[in-house]
């Protein structure tokens, strides 16, 4: 069994839908920059849009506001003949990115009983970084009362011989594209293709022969969007408890997802940089040069892990010549979240990029950590040894380089 399947995938018409308003960037990015979503705002107008469809993080807060509209527009999207379905679907993905290199994907669903996100748990697709539980509730919020659900998880498919993906480069592109155009705001190009059954076939053999071998082998792992997709098993889970078994037939035990290959060359692993927001500087900096010193006696033996402290008036290197995780991130986590606990107030956020993290921290007064990374070819090994990484470990690739929404896929049954 491959684990991955075709869906009932809903797309506009590009021929009367401008593609480039239409698509948006995933709605994790850019938490902590409102301008990039003011732009993104200016820029889709009253054109349609999947931004109606979704709530960027940033605007969270405001979610029992907000939702009510985006679960309108879905009914009206619905509604007004917006979408084309296209029945028993796989899609070839081919963007090209901001660099200008192209990632290849496939577009398809997942079964959310072969998901789960809770520490310990060793389904066949799992998740890679810690989950923030209290992360998932807001994001199930959405979801529950949502007609159709649009994706920005990517899975992580481990085929070193490129096998899966690749070889769809020279079997779908002789046919005309689903879709062809460009992304708002720099991140680059996105063309899609339709897979036939035969088509699919060879994925779903090829997927067959690469799948692991052993006990609680992993399959998949999720790249990017843990928590949206612990929203859809915590939403299906709810369903679980109220339909009993009719929720085995509901259509939100699957997930639309994009298929990736780990060992693509333009997917690329980047950290991702903690910003401190509400910290007394000269406070923090002698609570971490404490946890320094007592990890340098009680980890003898443990790995370095090497930080970058950057304040509005100068970086400082931090070095830990006994960490407390493998990982120079893990063991930055670690102090922080002893922090955070011990100090009301103190709030910490995710940045992808060192540009827009000293952006940040100049405008803002907050005080950035940056660190090296981890290699890609790590993550299987680590996961299926450790189980899930801290959270926010890494980011695959530049932040306008993430999955823009784009398909859409039916979850309630009167959709």
């Amino acid at each position: 069994m491959s684990r991955f399947y075709p869906a009932d995938i809903l797309l506009p018409d590009f021929k009367k839908v401008d593609g480039t308003r239409y698509a948006v960037v995933a709605c994790d990015q850019f938490t902590s920059e409102p301008a990039v979503w003011d732009e993104t705002e200016k820029i889709v107008g009253e054109a349609p849009s999947t931004l109606r469809f979704i709530l960027p993080e940033l605007w969270l807060p405001e979610r029992k506001e907000r939702i009510p509209g985006i679960h309108d527009a879905m009914e009206r999207a619905l509604s007004n003949g917006t979408f084309t379905e296209y029945p028993h679907a796989m899609i070839y993905l081919r963007r090209t990115q901001s660099d200008g290199t192209v990632r290849e994907g496939l577009i398809g669903a997942i079964d959310l009983l072969d998901y789960d996100y809770r520490p310990g748990s060793k389904p066949p697709i799992r998740a890679t970084e810690g989950t923030v539980l209290e992360r998932v509730p807001p994001r199930v919020d959405i979801r529950r009362g949502a007609k159709i659900e649009l994706p920005h998880v990517m899975l992580l498919l481990d085929d070193p011989n490129k096998t899966v993906i690749e070889p769809l480069a020279e079997i779908a592109t002789d046919k005309a594209p689903l879709y062809d155009f460009d992304l708002m705001q720099g991140g680059g190009h996105v063309t899609g293709y339709l897979l036939d059954r035969a088509e699919q076939k060879r994925v779903d053999d090829t997927l067959e022969a690469l799948a692991p071998e052993g006990e609680d082998p992993l399959v998949f792992a999720v790249g990017d969007g843990n928590h949206s997709l612990a929203a859809a098993k915590a939403y299906f889970e709810e369903l679980l408890e109220t339909l009993g078994d009719e929720a085995m037939t509901h259509p939100a035990r699957y997930a639309l997802v994009e298929l990736v290959n780990l060992h693509s060359a333009a997917l690329v692993f980047r950290p991702i940089y903690r910003a401190v927001f509400g910290a007394d500087q000269n406070d923090l900096m002698n609570a971490l040069l404490s946890d320094v010193l007592t990890s340098s006696v009680t980890n003898v033996g443990a790995p370095a892990a090497h930080l970058t402290v950057l304040t509005k008036e100068n970086s400082s290197a931090v070095t830990y010549p006994h960490g407390t995780h493998p990982l120079d991130v893990g063991t930055l986590q670690s102090f922080l979240d002893r922090y955070v606990a011990a100090h009301p107030g103190v709030t910490v956020d995710y940045i992808h990029g060192e540009d827009a993290l000293a952006s940040i921290v100049s405008e803002r007064g907050a005080i950035g950590f940056t660190f090296p990374g981890m290699e890609k070819e790590q993550l299987f090994p680590a996961v299926s040894e450790r189980g899930a990484l801290p959270r926010k470990t890494f980011s695959m690739g530049e932040a306008r380089d993430k999955r823009y929404y784009l398909e859409a896929r039916k979850i309630a049954e009167d959709a």
